[in-house]
Formats: structure tokens, C-alpha cells, sequence
């Protein structure tokens, strides 16, 4: 068993299944106040200002009978206020749980490493596997099915990515990406993920061309081209992702049933136009919904 959840590379391919099985059985209770964290507490520290991340997380550790508690930047600064160590060593004495949004996966590490409760990773500058979880669930969802479907992610290898990837091979799916020069997922990460696509007998295969990645994909995914933090870099990504926007198209290549996803926030008639977004194949609030129960699946693990 994993103490905490820091990126998914850490979990068997069995592990991830149980958080799956787990988050759907718990959707079916949406709504419903449990008692499984009764008495318990949870930190929320976030370096980065978060919709979904933070509510989803506050939302689920409520509805489990839990209380938690909103640390932003001004009452916590990794590293600078405070040490990482004085950090997790404090709270640890406090709460049951540490959810972290930080800038810097060291920070993460850092922080998981002398905490003596779960750290979870809420998104970092090179993964997201909270928002992976709720990903492949919604994908099951659609399709009632991992096995023989390929996911086609177009844009930047990102830590959405990353996370996006890993899960998608360890449950059996197959995976493209598509991004322009400069802009290619973390190469060691990447090797990680091909020896397990390996092991569970899938695909990771790159290219420059998103008609390559999306034909006969069954799902698309974008993500934003500028990230929380690139906003000075937005006039050169917009220009070198030029090509790489999924819009009507584009997403003929892919299946007829295909589903369009996005982690959200979204730049509309950017990475992604209004008519697919908004169309009758975006599955994104989906999506957006299965944050909580993914994340009450992680919480219960690590915590009960």
C-alpha cells in the first residue's frame, strides 16, 4: 500500500482499477453525508488558485463526514515562509491528510517525504493525477470499456498529459499525442510510461501531425496552450501551436462516437472551438463532476 498519491507511476495497475471501482460506486451516493472520516481532518495548501481542485476536494472531504481546511499562499509558502520539513513535520500533528497544489513536484516530494500522514498530489508542474483519475473514469463511463480504445491528447505534454498517459496504459488504453516542436512530454516520465504500455500490451506513439494522433481515436483531449504562470509566453505559444486546434476539422478523423475532453479552465476558439466544446460529443462537466468522486475514492484510500 502507498502512503500517499504523488503520481501514478507509484500505483500497480490493479491500484488504479480499485480508485475507479471506488469513485463509481461513490458517485451512485452523490450527495449523501458518510461517516468515514468523522473526526478527521484535511489540509488544502495551495501555492496556485484553483475552481475545481479546491471545491471538489473541500466538497468530498464533507461529504466522507470530514472537515477541511483552505491554506493559501499567504498562510503557507513552501520553502520560504517555512521550510518543507517544518511544513509537513507542523501540519502532521494537526490533520490526517495533506492535499498539496504546488509549483514544484520536489516541493511535493519534499513535503511527502517528512510528513507522517498522506500527501496528495493536487496538481504539480509535472503531474496531475487527480484529475487523470477522474479522467479515465468519465472515459469508462462513455464507453463502458478501457480495453481497445485509444485516447488522442493534442497539444502540450504537459503535466495533464503525463498523468492523462500513465493512467490511460496502466488500465489498457492506448495513447497519441500530438504537439509541435519544444513542446513534447517529459522524456523520463515518457519512459516509464512505454515500459508499462509494454507490460500491459498497448500503445504510446508520438507525432507532429494531429490528424495522425486523432484518426480513429476515440477520445480527444485538449488541454490550454498558456498555463497558470506562461501568461508572459502567450503570444509565442499561440503562434507555435499554430495547427494544433481541435476543431470541426479535425475531429472528423477521429470515431463517430467519439468524446471531446478537457481538464477545464478552457480558452474557447483557442485550443479548442466553441462548437466543439460546446457540442453534443464534450463530455467536460462530466469530467469536471468526477474530480470529487475520484478524489473521495483517493481520500478514503489513504486515509481509512
Amino acid at each position: 500500500m502507498t502512503k500517499d498519491l504523488i503520481t501514478l507511476l507509484d500505483y500497480s495497475n490493479a491500484e488504479v482499477l480499485a480508485l475507479i471501482d471506488s469513485a463509481d460506486k461513490l458517485k451512485k451516493q452523490k450527495g449523501k453525508i458518510r461517516k468515514d472520516l468523522n473526526g478527521k481532518s484535511v489540509a488544502l495548501v495551495f501555492q496556485k488558485p484553483s475552481n475545481r481542485t479546491r471545491v471538489s476536494f473541500a466538497v468530498g472531504v464533507h461529504e466522507l463526514g470530514g472537515h477541511s481546511l483552505y491554506l493559501g499562499p499567504d498562510e503557507i509558502s513552501l520553502g520560504k515562509r517555512e521550510t518543507t520539513h517544518d511544513v509537513a513535520k507542523t501540519l502532521s500533528r494537526y490533520v490526517h491528510c495533506i492535499v498539496a497544489r504546488v509549483f514544484d513536484n520536489k516541493d511535493l516530494v519534499e513535503l511527502a517525504k517528512h510528513a507522517d500522514v498522506p500527501v496528495i498530489n493536487a496538481l504539480c508542474d509535472l503531474y496531475h493525477p487527480c484529475q487523470a483519475l477522474a479522467d479515465i473514469q468519465t472515459i469508462r463511463e462513455q464507453f463502458g470499456k478501457f480495453k481497445g480504445l485509444t485516447v488522442a491528447y493534442v497539444g502540450d505534454g504537459n503535466n495533464v498529459f503525463h498523468s492523462l498517459m500513465v493512467a490511460c496504459v496502466k488500465v489498457g488504453m492506448n495513447v497519441r499525442f500530438a504537439g509541435p516542436k519544444g513542446y513534447d512530454p517529459n522524456p523520463a516520465i515518457m519512459k516509464r510510461a512505454q515500459e508499462v504500455a509494454k507490460k500491459n500490451g498497448v500503445t504510446i506513439e508520438c507525432s507532429r501531425d494531429p490528424k495522425v494522433a486523432v484518426k480513429g481515436a476515440h477520445v480527444i483531449y485538449s488541454d490550454v496552450w498558456v498555463s497558470m504562470g506562461q501568461e508572459k509566453e502567450t503570444a509565442r505559444r499561440i503562434k507555435e501551436f499554430k495547427g494544433y486546434q481541435i476543431n470541426a476539422d479535425l475531429v472528423k478523423h477521429a470515431q463517430k462516437d467519439y468524446i471531446f475532453m478537457h481538464c477545464l479552465p478552457a480558452h474557447r476558439e483557442l485550443e479548442v472551438t466553441a462548437d466543439v466544446i460546446d457540442g453534443k460529443h464534450s463530455v467536460i462537466f462530466d469530467q469536471a463532476e468526477n474530480r470529487l468522486h475520484a478524489q473521495k475514492a483517493v481520500l478514503l484510500k489513504l486515509i481509512k
